[in-house]
């Protein structure tokens, strides 16, 4: 461990974890390994640092364990860099940043789901298209699953704020907050469209930040058909930069779809979701616009 800050209180968390993570340049380095930039050159070229920088940020990241380097290559030997259990826990930091940035340096402080559609937010998200989402794996019903289908071409990503089984647990105010209310109708909708998506080769498949028991009910609930899965980790909204939001003490994703290709590509990217029937329908178009 690294303790470089001369911290007058030993037993200070904050400062503890700054000694670590409070460097620019450190916390950029993991936003990049989350979003799939695990190598040298890649990362400098994102980032912008020179290579003596760079290096220097790898080596403590590795030495405070939040990295781990690992030979891609035997000759000559190269590496990349991996985050581990200690570095995937400050992916839950970067999306608090990120909605801070979001809400209170680009925004007004307002608690919304949703962002105008000539937002830098709105623009952010649109810009996903062409981006390749790196492996990864969210928790299901099912245990550990990828959100990329392995049976079908193409999968719809649809992530919303919440759904619940039973209305008392959704959280106070939730139907006051621009763009929260509607995931009860957004899910149906794909249910009963998801013979027509089967049909253009496409997996459907919801996110949200919720448990995943708390996603079950409402799946069993509503027979959806499809699965649920959580990002309570952050691991998805971390490597694609989602758009989220704070209520009733959690990190919730805002509305939005993605259509992605078996190679993992981000093909159409729907944001924001304004007519929950219209975007279903735009979904399944941009589906069939990639297939042809």
């Amino acid at each position: 461990m690294t303790h470089g800050s001369g911290r007058a209180d030993p037993h200070c968390a904050i400062a503890a974890a700054l000694d670590v993570v409070g460097d620019t340049w450190t916390l950029l380095i993991v936003r990049d390994i989350a979003r799939g930039v695990r190598r040298f050159d890649g990362l400098r070229a994102e980032l912008g640092v020179s290579r003596k920088v760079l290096a220097e940020r790898l080596k403590a990241l590795v030495a405070d364990g939040v990295l781990t380097r690992e030979p891609y290559q035997e000759r000559p030997v190269r590496h990349e860099y991996l985050l581990t259990p200690r570095g995937r826990a400050l992916l839950p930091v970067l999306v608090g940043l990120q909605d801070w940035g979001d809400g209170w340096v680009l925004g007004d402080g307002t608690t919304t789901a949703t962002a105008g559609p000539g937002s830098e937010e709105a623009a952010r998200v649109r810009e996903l298209t062409g981006t390749r989402l790196p492996g990864l794996r969210l928790p299901g019903a099912a245990g550990l699953v990828d959100p990329v289908s392995d049976r079908q071409p193409f999968t719809v990503l649809y992530c919303f704020p919440g759904a619940y089984a039973r209305p008392e647990s959704y959280p106070p105010g939730w139907s006051a907050i621009p763009g929260a209310p509607g995931c009860t109708l957004e899910s149906c909708t794909f249910r009963d469209r998801l013979a027509e998506f089967t049909a253009a080769s496409a997996a459907v498949v919801g996110v949200s930040t919720q448990r995943p028991d708390e996603q079950a009910e409402f799946a069993a609930k509503e027979r959806l058909g499809f699965p649920l899965l959580s990002d309570d980790g952050a691991a998805l909204s971390a490597a694609l930069r989602l758009p989220v939001f704070r209520t009733g003490g959690a990190v919730r994703l805002k509305r939005l779809t993605l259509v992605l290709d078996a190679d993992r590509t981000v093909r159409a990217a729907l944001y924001p979701v304004t007519d929950i029937a219209a975007s279903v329908g735009a979904a399944l178009t941009a589906v069939r616009d990639a297939a042809s």
